[in-house]
């Protein structure tokens, strides 16, 4: 298994599609499913991430108690109510039929960041990733943890997604103390690839990206400012923006904590080395795409 420093060199092997003229359509559709009534800006930091990353559309599906705010906030985004749970999460069971059909017509879809209730978060990420001619997945806090059950059914939907864990999301989904896993992250993320057949971007001070096909990566930190509220909604979607543009789930995977990396880094020297907010990540990744692969970002 190859072993490879996440740099700007490596990352011009996978290059991003060239921007050419045309409509919005042709860079994808990105849907974000997110968010509960206690923790409504995740779904608004993953969508505008998404856009940021190149998306040429973006969806957002979270609480109904949440919708309108959201709409007023992200006015590029198509937003949608969903039924909601007494406890403030999405009512999965019935909003899953609502769901499937809108999933169908985008090119990614990121599930999970702000949502609550693990079994119910769990069941309709399997259906969403059984659907027929479905698309590309980020699947991101409560959408990992409860995977191991259905470790089968994420198989078989192929090599589609990408899974974005912390240690404490990742212990849940492979059954081992947090300890553990901050131990040997590597070690824990090749687990979770061969559980489920998925790349895995297993998320820390450095950060390990696995490829279930063999291979790892690795990215030595975008520095300690990064470890703020919301930080990992903008990386999971960062990855799914690059993936509705079209590229594979290793090629998104390896963009996306590259970039969110080097805008810790980028803010860091001009704001500071830590207070700097999840909402600043984004804006920086534009030209931080512009930088890395020239006149082809």
């Amino acid at each position: 298994m190859t072993q490879l420093i996440l740099t700007p060199g490596l990352l011009r092997q996978h290059p991003l599609p060239v921007p050419e003229e045309g409509s919005k359509e042709a860079r994808g559709s990105a849907f974000v499913i997110g968010g509960s009534a206690s923790v409504p800006g995740a779904a608004l930091l993953a969508g505008v991430a998404a856009l940021r990353a190149g998306a040429g559309k973006l969806k957002i599906a979270t609480v109904q108690s949440a919708a309108a705010g959201m709409g007023l906030m992200v006015p590029e985004a198509m937003v949608v109510g969903l039924p909601e749970a007494p406890d403030g999460g999405v009512d999965a069971p019935r909003a899953a039929d609502d769901l499937l059909r809108m999933a169908g017509g985008c090119g990614a879809v990121l599930v999970g960041p702000g949502m609550i209730g693990d079994e119910p978060t769990t069941s309709l990420t399997v259906r969403l990733l059984g659907a027929e001619g479905s698309p590309s997945f980020v699947l991101d806090a409560a959408a990992v943890c409860g995977l191991a059950d259905h470790a089968e059914n994420v198989k078989a939907s192929g090599q589609r997604a990408v899974i974005t864990p912390h240690a404490g999301e990742m212990a849940q989904l492979l059954d081992r103390s947090r300890d553990a896993i901050e131990a040997d992250p590597l070690d824990a993320a090749r687990a979770a690839a061969d559980l489920l057949g998925t790349v895995v971007v297993m998320k820390g001070a450095t950060t390990w990206i696995v490829d279930p096909r063999g291979g790892h990566w690795l990215y030595e930190g975008g520095g300690v400012g990064l470890a703020t509220s919301g930080s990992g909604d903008v990386l999971a979607g960062l990855v799914v923006g690059l993936l509705a543009r079209g590229i594979d789930p290793i090629a998104a995977a390896l963009w996306g904590v590259f970039l969110h990396g080097e805008a810790g880094r980028r803010l860091s020297s001009t704001i500071g080395p830590i207070g700097f907010l999840a909402r600043e990540i984004a804006g920086v990744v534009p030209g931080l795409m512009r930088e890395t692969m020239g006149s082809q970002s």
